[in-house]
């Protein structure tokens, strides 16, 4: 029998749940930690930073709208389908991070149990930055989170799955929809992450992800009027100041990037950072002769 060619796997842009290539149909080189040559990427443009913020729009009124349970639901439901490609996932953190076997293998079984630990807080969150205000008058004073809207999630240069997976699994449980920059140098698991998602119960344009050059990307997210949000983690200091810049044009909740121990209890603030608090006055009633109240 004479020897196989190699099928080589062809990576593409995850957008609205398809996977498109790029418009301008670039692409750019991959390696591993020692240069050799794992793969092609597409280097998204522009047109495909737009065409993200779209989908995401479009996804996120039924997003936002679903149960809190039932994103729970969705969110353990990527987590069950990531076990099942545990093994094609460690292989690709272990070439695109530079890690042995086992360091990747503990990464990737971190990055499963984000999904589990998110997902278990979908419909908890509420009770926690929620709840009734005391207030000095005959009225019940409300307080509830609700999701801001298109967060574009600039995701961590060198944790390319646990770190990406740490910064896009709050937006979405809390009910966001997400526009994802995956790490320029190791782009790879990223979008092994989107068959994952496409392949899962997350519906199309929830989580749409691109890759490239991140600041080339970033810059049209950061300015575009219809993106509520920007998570900075993955951006150096010079470039964070420009984006943050740019977005303060149409006021953008902004996230600056901070030393993270993506290994550690990830606690709340995530889920926080993209709420936004709806306060709802109503009136209990009149006061009776006697003092009661209805």
């Amino acid at each position: 029998m004479s020897d196989r060619l190699s099928v080589f796997k062809t990576y593409k842009l995850y957008v609205g749940g398809k996977f498109p290539r790029s418009e301008s149909g670039r692409v750019y080189e991959v390696t591993d930690a020692k240069g050799k040559w794992l793969a092609n990427a597409p280097l998204g443009s522009r047109k495909d930073a737009r065409d993200a913020v779209v989908a995401a729009r479009k996804a996120q009124g039924g997003w936002a709208g679903a149960t809190a349970y039932n994103r729970g639901q969705v969110l353990y439901r990527v987590a069950e389908m990531l076990e099942g490609r545990r093994e094609q996932f460690v292989r690709e953190v272990a070439d695109a991070e530079g890690v042995s076997k086992s360091k990747a293998a503990a990464q990737v079984d971190a990055a499963i149990d984000r999904w589990v630990w998110y997902a278990g807080w979908t419909d908890k969150i509420a009770q926690v930055v929620g709840g009734a205000n005391p207030v000095a008058g005959p009225f019940f004073n409300l307080s509830t989170p609700e999701p801001t809207g298109v967060v574009t999630v600039l995701a961590p240069q060198e944790s390319s799955f646990l770190g990406l997976v740490s910064v896009l699994a709050p937006v979405i449980a809390t009910g966001n929809t997400a526009v994802v920059i995956a790490s320029e140098k190791a782009p790879l698991p990223a979008l092994s992450l989107g068959e994952v998602l496409a392949t899962s119960d997350v519906p199309g344009g929830v989580v749409n992800i691109l890759t490239g050059r991140t600041a080339e990307i970033a810059a049209p997210l950061a300015a575009h009027q219809d993106v509520n949000a920007i998570d900075l983690t993955g951006a150096d200091a010079e470039l964070a100041r420009d984006l943050e810049i740019a977005a303060a044009d149409n006021l953008k909740r902004v996230l600056r990037p901070q030393a993270v121990d993506f290994g550690a209890d990830p606690g709340t603030h995530r889920l926080t950072a993209f709420l936004e608090t709806k306060t709802v006055w109503h009136p209990t009633g009149s006061l009776g002769a006697s003092g009661s109240a209805y």
